[in-house]
């Protein structure tokens, strides 16, 4: 979700009826180095509040000095991301690349939990690849090293994010821990979110891609065509509101393109939106499809 999940996203899917909201992952190395584009990432309003903010990382001292200061600015929980499959940060030997080594990570699990006083969890996958499915193995080592909640997306880094996933991994993760387990992946309404729950024994449901164009899957229910025009309004009038120019015209047209999905003639209208050089400009290509 990264380069989505920001303020005016979080707040649509918040007031579509979402309860915990996450970061999009966030640098740890970068914000200790005082980085301002990841300090403005960092960044939110009170009324997202609860919010966890999702760091990135693999070395256990930076990673617990960006979590004190996010807990300092009103951070709600802590999250380390142990799911991100993306090869230049893999490469780094961070996101998913954390699961090859359960003994560093065990260490950075001990280290973020002295660090911080608020909650904190993990997001994993069902391991690298087929021959190395230890989500079991490293919820177990999170466990006991103090983490209070752990989020599987069962698929594994390998399988990126195609294939079903496979939520018996998930059902094996809640079997193995105590600590809360959320599930991941697939969900892309009410039912699925359900079925989930059903299959899984999973305590809650995260969403993420699922919510892309359709926040109001958080709402547990139908949403009314009107309903779902206000709440897209009122995604644009965020974006516009809280974003520099700039990075707000790229975000209208990312979500304005995901929010045309299914409408009469989105696809032929959609080069001239990601062409247009304006905000206005976009709202307008956008509501003609409406």
């Amino acid at each position: 979700m990264a380069g989505v999940s920001n303020a005016p996203f979080r707040l649509v899917c918040r007031e579509a009826g979402a309860g915990l909201l996450t970061s999009e992952e966030i640098d740890a190395r970068a914000l200790v180095m005082g980085n301002a584009k990841t300090e403005t990432l960092a960044r939110h309003l009170p009324e997202e509040r609860p919010l966890v903010m999702q760091l990135l990382g693999n070395d256990a001292d930076v990673l617990a000095e960006a979590a004190r200061r996010l807990e300092a600015a009103g951070a709600d929980g802590i999250d380390l991301n142990m799911g991100c499959p993306v090869a230049k940060i893999v490469a780094k030997g961070q996101g998913a690349a954390l699961m090859r080594d359960p003994f560093a990570a065990a260490i950075i699990f001990r280290t973020l939990r002295k660090a911080v006083s608020v909650p904190l969890s993990i997001k994993i996958r069902g391991g690298w690849d087929d021959r190395a499915l230890n989500a079991v193995d490293i919820s177990r080592l999170a466990e006991a090293e103090g983490v209070n909640a752990i989020t599987v997306h069962p698929r594994t880094r390998s399988q990126q994010f195609t294939g079903r996933a496979p939520w018996d991994i998930i059902a094996a993760v809640v079997a193995a821990v105590r600590v809360p387990v959320i599930g991941n992946g697939d969900v892309r309404s009410v039912d699925d979110a359900r079925a989930m729950l059903a299959a899984t024994g999973c305590a809650a449901v995260m969403i993420g891609r699922g919510a892309l164009g359709r926040p109001w899957v958080f709402s547990g229910r139908d949403v009314s065509r009107d309903e779902r025009a206000a709440l897209i309004r009122g995604h644009t009038a965020l974006i516009c509101e809280h974003l520099p120019e700039r990075l707000a015209l790229v975000q209208l047209k990312k979500h304005l393109a995901w929010y045309s999905e299914g409408l009469p003639n989105a696809a032929r209208t959609r080069p001239a939106l990601f062409a247009a050089r304006a905000a206005d400009e976009v709202s307008t290509l956008f509501w003609t499809l409406w």
